[in-house]
């Protein structure tokens, strides 16, 4: 087997003596070039920044807050070190709208990492169908399989006849895009009574659960999975073991509580927080907004990188009751409270039609009728409504990340 780089199979102390070494570099960066994060960092001293431990002291900026800073502060809200001229080389917009810059390094995202361990190499003609225009989907794909010395046909999307002729004509071994639009021109092939050219594929955007993947291999195509994001660009992604995704080698990662920046135990769900060392878009703590896990154990396949399950859903649980918004934020705040309380998750539910709140505890020796009517006040206070408190063992809630499970039915 071969690896991108060395950096994929360091002892996993020294990989973390390397990032941790970078960081308070990263931080002063973002201080001094990006003016959000001077306002952000003011009072904080790099220099200290040495740990996790240190790291997990600053503040979370979340997708939401990003898109509010941008509004506010065109065109990145203070967050980019970099302006119109050689050092953006593009500019993408993604739903809200949200602007990311692209600055003008190879492999500006760092997918080249991902696409070879999905076995993609040089002299590869890769049918690209990621979007180009608009958001960087497109552009983040060719420009890693550039930096691998592949050959790139920019198909974008739609088009379906158009690209199964380019597919004739061509006969590219590499498919890049979501799987369901794979999943398509394999369809359309069929009927057209063609027989694609591809034997390996990279997947993103969308769910990839086994039975797709298995459904492609049995047609000649191997498909591997990444996650990525525009902002950060390669987060995680899939190797031939199949065991979960093995975490990029330049970006820091954390899995904290949702609505709060307080990392979660080994193994538990919870929201993936990035830190990355890209100087052009120095995000120091970024909540993406997703829900993953840390996977114990190091990979079979052997990169000796951290691995998270991979995405299990969005971490943003805000809900309204009673015409009134609720936060996980307000939910940990509550739990920070009182220390008897070891998880908690809101339940909302509306028996009769009617909006009710039940706080579900873990507590150790089943609680007391005082730290309930501790807690109701707690809720009354912190989020202005009225919730009911109950008890439960230590281990009884599901580990699925959720603060906030809004279970109402209308009839």
């Amino acid at each position: 087997m071969t690896f991108y780089d060395d950096r994929e199979t360091l002892p996993a102390d020294a990989r973390e003596r390397a990032l941790l070494a970078r960081l308070p570099g990263q931080i002063a960066h973002a201080r001094a070039s990006a003016p959000a994060f001077s306002r952000l960092l003011e009072d904080v001293d790099p220099d200290t920044i040495i740990s996790r431990e240190a790291l997990a002291t600053l503040p979370v900026t979340r997708k939401s807050e990003l898109l509010e800073q941008q509004k506010a502060a065109r065109p990145f809200g203070g967050f980019a070190a970099v302006g119109w001229g050689a050092a953006c080389r593009r500019v993408f917009a993604s739903p809200g709208p949200l602007y990311e810059p692209e600055g003008a390094r190879p492999d500006y995202y760092r997918l080249a990492r991902a696409l070879h361990a999905a076995g993609f190499r040089a002299g590869d003609l890769v049918h690209n169908t990621f979007s180009y225009h608009f958001t960087p989907a497109g552009s983040m794909m060719e420009t890693a399989a550039h930096a691998l010395g592949c050959t790139v046909f920019p198909a974008g999307v739609g088009q379906t006849e158009q690209q199964l002729a380019a597919i004739v004509d061509l006969q590219p071994n590499a498919y890049v895009g979501t799987p369901s639009f794979l999943r398509i021109l394999l369809e359309k092939a069929d009927e057209a009574g063609l027989r694609p050219s591809f034997t390996k594929a990279f997947v993103s955007g969308e769910a990839f659960p086994p039975s797709v993947r298995d459904a492609f291999a049995a047609r000649g195509i191997q498909a591997y999975q990444a996650y990525a994001t525009a902002d950060i660009g390669l987060i995680a992604y899939e190797t031939p073991a199949r065991e979960g995704l093995v975490v990029d080698e330049d970006i820091l990662l954390e899995i904290v509580r949702p609505g709060t920046g307080d990392p979660v135990p080994e193994g538990e769900v919870g929201e993936v927080v990035v830190t990355t060392f890209n100087p052009d878009y120095p995000l120091i703590r970024f909540g993406t907004g997703d829900l993953s896990a840390v996977l114990p154990g190091a990979s079979p396949c052997g990169r000796t990188n951290l691995r998270i399950k991979g995405w299990m859903g969005r971490a943003d649980q805000t809900t309204k009751v009673k015409g009134m918004f609720v936060h996980p934020g307000q939910i940990a705040d509550v739990v920070r409270r009182h220390a008897e309380i070891r998880r908690a998750r809101l339940v909302v539910d509306n028996p009769d039609l009617n909006d009710r709140m039940t706080l579900m505890c873990e507590v150790a020796g089943g609680g007391s009728e005082a730290l309930a009517a501790a807690v109701a006040s707690s809720i009354r206070e912190l989020t202005k409504l009225r919730g009911e408190v109950a008890f439960l063992p230590s281990g009884a809630l599901a580990n699925d990340g959720k603060v906030i499970d809004d279970v109402r039915v209308y009839n």
